[in-house]
């Protein structure tokens, strides 16, 4: 496709293995790309890969990947005509959204009152309610008083658990199994949603104990189309934070993925929803659905689904912002083979701490099937100010079993020294035999441990 019609020159707001997978996607398609960096990355590899880089202040986000003014300060003064904000930071910020648009900038995502809207579970919940998708029962309206809310939980029955309406990666999440803790989960769910989202509002909903996380990918483009790309499972988490994902479920059939994916594309298209966007749903025991959130940004998994469609999903968000349409229909999408995903923390794999320092050598694995996302190299330094994650590690096969096998296979070939990282405790989850015959829950971690 020629450049010309898409953009001259992207300015990409983020860091690390996700800004570089941005710059690659660009380079691919002829266009252009502006890095910014805090004074910690001045030697990272996203400035190293852009055409240009500006600096745009201290290590500390605040002043720098989360400092809006300096942001749109450099895509102004480097002629920038979009901006792609990967994940994290300023990603899921209506704000900035809005002012790149007021700015006569593009953001390559959904427009800011989508982010806006689904940015706030309770509002997101009413649309998914109107677009007739399943939910567990609760949740459709905040609770301030703890009575109140305890009120409402007996008449859902514990276990329950307690939302922070704003935000997420696993914050402002309490789950109370009995009456006697309530009150005071109540109160850290609470505090916890105000510090962390400036926002103490939360919502009570019944809990669904050992449920599968299962999440759609989406694509809508500005003619109306509405695509999904099938399903991920997500269920391998830490205090809900994902460590390893896959595609497609294993507990997935196709009835099933048309269920859920009807159900992701009717809640886009009530929306109004345009770009990529992800629909998670929690899945029970029974094969029953139930809509949780929809994230409005690509994924840190979304390279699982790349590999089972061969679509390159961040391209697809660029031609999207520019106003093209989708470049296929959803009797286009097909799923090839099984891909398995696992993030590679610079964290301490039995306690979980984590491990900043200087990388002393590293070796990344190749060969069939493999593909490795990172911005780590050796003499690499792992700074405490941003997230522990140094690298996405993908397998994929003609089928799980192969893709499983691919995985143990590279995971023994990673070789990342100086720092301790999760490597340890992927290659322990992939050899339990709950998880090669792929049956297994959100709470798989806790079981792990007995």
């Amino acid at each position: 496709m020629n450049a010309l019609k898409l953009f001259s020159k992207i300015l990409v707001a983020n860091r690390g293995e996700i800004a570089l997978r941005v710059i690659r996607a660009c380079r691919e398609l002829g266009i252009k790309t502006v890095a910014v960096f805090s004074e910690a990355d001045r030697d990272a590899l996203h400035t190293r890969f852009a055409d240009e880089g500006i600096c745009i202040g201290p290590a500390n986000p605040l002043q720098s990947y989360l400092n809006i003014p300096a942001v749109i300060s450099a895509a102004e003064v480097s002629d920038c005509e979009a901006i792609h904000p990967g994940y994290g930071f300023l990603a899921e910020n209506p704000e900035f959204a809005e002012i790149c648009e007021a700015s006569g900038i593009t953001f390559i995502g959904p427009r800011s009152e989508h982010i806006k809207l689904m940015g706030n579970k309770i509002q997101a919940r009413n649309l998914a309610a109107r677009a007739g998708v399943p939910m567990p029962p609760g949740g459709i309206e905040g609770v301030s008083d703890p009575e109140e809310a305890l009120i409402g939980a007996k008449q859902l029955g514990f276990p329950v658990i307690i939302k922070a309406a704003s935000g997420g990666g696993g914050r402002g999440i309490r789950v109370v199994h009995s009456e006697a803790s309530f009150r005071t989960s109540f109160s850290m769910a609470q505090s916890e949603a105000s510090a962390s989202f400036n926002d103490p509002e939360v919502y009570v909903e019944k809990f669904i104990e050992s449920p599968r996380h299962v999440e759609i990918q989406i694509m809508a483009d500005n003619d109306g189309n509405v695509i999904h790309l099938g399903e991920r499972d997500c269920s391998i988490q830490r205090r809900f934070q994902k460590l390893i994902e896959e595609a497609p479920s294993p507990a997935v059939s196709e009835e099933l993925r048309e269920q859920m994916g009807k159900a992701a594309i009717s809640l886009t298209r009530e929306a109004g929803y345009v770009n990529a966007g992800t629909v998670e749903f929690l899945l029970d025991r029974d094969g029953k659905f139930y809509f949780m959130e929809m994230n409005t940004r690509i994924q840190v998994e979304h390279p699982v689904t790349e590999m089972v469609t061969g679509i390159d999903l961040v391209k697809e968000q660029i031609r999207i912002a520019a106003g093209h349409p989708l470049g296929f229909k959803q009797e286009d999408i097909r799923i090839q083979g099984h891909a398995i995903e696992c993030r590679i923390n610079a964290e301490d794999p039995v306690d979980h701490r984590p491990c900043p320092g200087t990388i002393s050598f590293y070796y990344a694995p190749g060969g069939p099937g493999i593909r490795v996302d990172s911005a780590a190299f050796e003499d690499y330094y792992i700074t405490p100010h941003y997230d522990s994650m140094i690298a996405k590690l993908v397998a994929h096969g003609r089928d799980r079993e192969e893709a499983v096998a691919r995985m143990q296979r590279a995971l023994e070939e990673f070789v990342i020294e100086g720092i301790k990282t999760t490597i340890p405790l992927h290659q322990r989850i992939l050899a339990t035999m709950k998880f090669r015959k792929g049956d297994y829950g959100t709470d798989f971690l806790e079981e792990l441990k007995k």
